[in-house]
């Protein structure tokens, strides 16, 4: 089946930014600067545009794994002799390089450590004791560019800024940054260069370099790669960390139960694993309110599949995905949202979605409740069915396949 990688990666390295502006600050825009400044590095050395998409989806990926750290879910024995900081970016590391292995083509000899080592400093004191020549270029490239932006917000640029990045760069010369990637950053990027990656200008920046690309993977290989951003979601909230990834497989289930085939149900899992996309831009202090919501916070949790729909809408050729996944609080009678659509604009697959969306969330422990039985939740979905907001005939499908 086709995939158009190139779209479905920058589209979601803004629910990577979410993550990482949620948890450590990092300004909007990051994951796209990172690629960039990468591969532009990449391509000042020569790199042949193969390589340079291979750079490209490590330098957008690199801290795919940070929300899961930071939850606590993953303690390794080979990074006890880490602490603090290092044991943190070890971590995510460790587990980043473990995600990469699920992207949709095979993670190429020359891009393998490049998440785990990225970052390794050139005097061997980063979290692996890892020194310039035993990284990676990939790695090297992504750490400079990763800690530029980090340091000095790279969405605008000043003359004064510049100058201060120059001395910073002098100051880490073989201790952060080994020499080499620092002469090619200088060589690569001057001052109209560093404009292109403007907040107003990254897109275009990068689609220049890396034109819509469609890669042929197989159904397998969709749901993999999906099953990385349903973990993302997931660790947003303590209280949801297999949502996503249940619906997913109930999503699954239900298609091979309605005859869809292999290729459809791969799209109809993907839908599933990404359907709460959005929630990557809701504030965690809200998702996470033990007490009552207020009507403007409650107003901004339901924002959560309008995003998942401006997220996944960027995608050519996943139109019917992106339908499936952002209508899942949509009700039959028009009461759900965000469009407020009825029943003739809801397709088979849309109200599939819906039903488990809300019968995950019922058997579902989460920390405040216990998840109901089967029956339970069978029983409230046949009400909801009874007052025309789900689809009947899928909620006893629900019944019978799943009990």
């Amino acid at each position: 089946m086709k995939f158009n990688f190139t779209d479905t990666l920058f589209a979601l390295s803004y629910a990577l930014d979410c993550v990482e502006h949620d948890l450590i600050g990092i300004t909007n825009g990051h994951g796209k600067r990172v690629a960039y400044l990468s591969a532009r590095m990449g391509q000042s050395l020569g790199l042949n545009q193969e390589h340079l998409l291979d750079l490209c989806t490590c330098a957008v990926l690199h801290d795919c794994a940070l929300a899961e750290y930071v939850l606590e879910e993953y303690q390794g024995s080979f990074i006890e002799a880490a602490s603090g900081e290092q044991r943190a970016f070890a971590s995510h590391c460790v587990l980043g390089e473990d995600y990469m292995a699920h992207i949709p083509f095979a993670y190429p000899e020359n891009a393998k450590n490049t998440i785990l080592y990225h970052h390794e400093t050139a005097d061997g004191r980063g979290p692996f004791r890892r020194t310039t020549f035993e990284v990676p270029l990939y790695a090297r490239l992504i750490h400079l560019a990763d800690t530029l932006d980090t340091e000095f917000n790279l969405s605008y640029t000043t003359q004064e800024k510049l100058s201060r990045l120059d001395s910073y760069l002098k100051q880490n010369t073989d201790s952060r940054f080994d020499i080499q990637t620092i002469s090619c950053f200088r060589k690569t990027f001057d001052f109209s260069e560093l404009a292109k990656l403007r907040d107003e200008k990254i897109n275009l920046s990068l689609y220049e370099l890396f034109p819509s690309c469609e890669r042929e993977i197989t159904p397998q290989q969709l749901m993999d790669f999906s099953n990385i951003f349903a973990t993302i979601t997931d660790y947003k909230s303590k209280f949801t960390k297999k949502h996503s990834i249940g619906i997913a497989h109930l999503s699954k289930r239900m298609a091979e139960y309605y005859g869809a085939d292999e290729e459809l149900t791969a799209k109809l899992y993907f839908a599933g694993a990404l359907h709460d996309i959005g929630k990557l831009a809701v504030d965690r202090d809200i998702l996470e309110k033990p007490g009552r919501l207020s009507d403007m916070e409650y107003k901004h949790i339901q924002a959560h599949a309008y995003q998942s729909f401006l997220i996944l809408s960027q995608i050519e050729g996943l139109e019917d995905i992106t339908r499936w996944a952002s209508y899942h609080h949509e009700k039959l009678d028009g009461s759900g949202y965000p469009f407020h659509l009825t029943g003739k604009d809801l397709d088979h697959w849309s109200r599939m979605i819906a039903c488990l969306d809300t019968y995950q969330a019922l058997t579902e422990e989460r920390p405040y409740k216990e998840g109901m039985s089967h029956a339970q939740a069978c029983a409230i979905l046949q009400n909801l069915a009874d007052d025309g907001k789900l689809d009947a005939k899928i909620v006893q499908d629900i019944s019978q396949l799943l009990g």
